[in-house]
């Protein structure tokens, strides 16, 4: 889903924050350029639903003046299960050319959508086990997701020139960082405030993605009826800052309870793609969003599901100059995955 070609700067425009980064290609891979975290208020995004645009502008626009952005080209991305499909399908053998031309034909008997409402790209993953035919990945963005989220972009100042979507951007933060396991599923999980996005990849390649609309909202409402506080207070205490009146000990029991609710919905995705894959176990977990930074959620995680859980490192093998402050990065890693993923994005590239 294209709009121009320029170099990028990968957007990730959550609920509760908005990430930036960019990336320089260099000879030996990426250097990172510039990155920032805007926090913005409550109710402004709500189920991937941008409700108050002006408010998420101004939040952007001071982002990107704090971080010193000189590019205007944007990478953003999209998600929520209303608004977006994802479906692997088995068609006969053709060329891209061939399926570029076939695609709508194809797509509608698997999209619940009018076919005149959405954004559809594909993409050819190999052959299938059945004989002349292949394995191709169709998905379709309701176009008014894409607009809410590109007006945003462009009113900041910036021009959108490709929307992705959060699990595939996980992927390719995944494909630069870490070593392919052929034979092996490895999950990707990304919690953020309002949703999980889960991309399992089998020798690398995506055959299961799911979005939930479930995350760490859960445990600031949760301390917030618990103990009568104010929302800033219970994102206080959520990220282990103590708050004068609330016990430490009475707050653990209210996150434990929160962690089991969210690992649950996790369980369920997992427990559907067992059932509708062929491929029964999960090898590994790694966890990002905001989720991956609080707590003991990834080692409960890790117990209640019997798969080792390790917190994603989108950084890992990209170049960080001596400029950036490398005690935030450690704090804040795990947040940017999907804005990392973004920012290797190139129009025209797969």
């Amino acid at each position: 889903m294209l709009f121009g070609k320029k170099d990028t700067v990968g957007l990730d425009i959550g609920s509760n924050q908005i990430k930036l980064v960019q990336l320089k290609e260099t000879k030996g891979g990426h250097r990172l350029e510039r990155l920032g975290i805007a926090v913005i208020q409550p109710e402004l995004i709500v189920d991937g639903s941008i409700l108050d645009a002006a408010h998420v502008v101004d939040a952007l626009k001071e982002l990107i003046s704090n971080t010193d952005i000189k590019a205007k080209a944007a990478t953003l991305s999209v998600s929520g299960h209303s608004s977006v499909i994802i479906k692997r399908v088995s068609l006969p053998q053709m060329t891209e050319d061939e399926l570029d031309e076939q695609i709508i034909f194809e797509a509608e008997q698997y999209i619940p959508f009018d076919i005149e409402d959405v954004s559809l790209d594909f993409q050819i993953l190999g052959l299938a086990e059945e004989d002349n035919m292949m394995d191709v990945l169709i998905v379709a963005v309701k176009k008014d997701k894409i607009n809410e989220y590109a007006t945003v972009v462009r009113d900041a100042g910036l021009t959108p020139v490709v929307v992705d979507i959060d699990a595939f951007a996980l992927e390719n933060m995944y494909e630069l960082n870490y070593e392919v396991k052929e034979g092996e599923n490895i999950a990707l999980v990304n919690i953020g405030a309002s949703m999980i996005n889960i991309n399992i990849l089998k020798g690398g390649i995506s055959v299961f993605t799911r979005d939930s609309s479930v995350g760490g909202n859960l445990l600031t409402e949760a301390l917030q009826r618990e103990f009568t506080i104010s929302y800033a207070n219970a994102e206080k205490l959520k990220h282990g800052e103590p708050v004068e009146g609330v016990a430490k000990e009475d707050v653990s029991a209210v996150l434990d309870a929160s962690f089991e609710e969210i690992i649950a919905e996790v369980s369920r995705s997992f427990d559907y793609f067992r059932d509708t894959t062929n491929y029964e176990n999960i090898d590994e977990i790694i966890l990002s969003g905001g989720m991956a930074l609080t707590g003991a959620f990834a080692s409960m995680l890790s117990d209640r599901s019997g798969v080792n859980v390790s917190v994603a490192s989108p950084l890992k093998n990209i170049d960080v100059p001596d400029t950036f402050d490398r005690e935030y990065l450690d704090k804040v890693e795990p947040v940017i995955a999907v804005a990392v993923g973004l920012a290797m994005r190139r129009v025209g590239d797969k």
